[in-house]
């Protein structure tokens, strides 16, 4: 059944980016159920390369300073938390444990770059789903990609293998937007029915 007008406001049609956090703290109940919600939803062969890495603390987030764009700076600290949405290249060795009807991991590991160009388009995806996953549960969102990602990945991910691809900052809002939205392109000009 189609969601009320009232979901898809929260989703979509009043959904903004924050001009800034409210300073109330995002508690880890609330991000367990983020990650319970976005895992559930559908990712090509069930590969789930997704990886989360969540910045609680002023501190944390003030190790990403050096790798971020002058734009993003405040709002990542001022957030109550700040997500590194990250990729798994070798996400095919849970795929036995997630995807057990086929042989699904032989499908990725002799093929470097199957495997990269799945574990990051589908890593997206579920980076997207965190977006709508937090809006869901209440939260405001501030996705963004001005970032040197070999520093983050330097920073919080060495060691891990895992390889940052955008950031989202969480947490609540406080006040709305100054401005009216930004256009966005016409059905017309952006989609084909053929």
């Amino acid at each position: 059944m189609p969601l009320d007008d009232s979901a898809l406001d929260a989703l979509f049609r009043t959904a903004r980016t924050p001009v800034a956090w409210t300073g109330t703290p995002v508690e880890e109940d609330t991000l367990r159920a983020l990650y319970d919600l976005l895992k559930l939803a559908p990712t090509s062969g069930n590969c789930s390369p997704g990886r989360f890495v969540f910045l609680l603390t002023r501190d944390s987030r003030e190790r990403l300073r050096p790798a971020l764009s002058a734009g993003n700076i405040e709002a990542t600290l001022e957030a109550a938390v700040t997500v590194i949405v990250a990729q798994d290249p070798l996400f095919f060795d849970q795929l036995p444990r997630l995807y057990p009807s086929q042989d699904a991991r032989s499908w990725f590991a002799g093929d470097l770059g199957l495997s990269e160009e799945t574990a990051f388009r589908n890593a997206t995806l579920q980076g997207g789903y965190l977006i709508l996953a937090a809006r869901a549960l209440g939260l405001d969102v501030w996705p963004m990609s001005g970032f040197d990602r070999e520093l983050v990945d330097d920073i919080f991910l060495a060691g891990s293998g895992w390889r940052s691809n955008f950031l989202v900052n969480l947490g609540y809002a406080s006040g709305g937007p100054e401005q009216p939205r930004a256009p966005r392109l016409t059905f017309d000009e952006a989609c084909m029915l053929l």
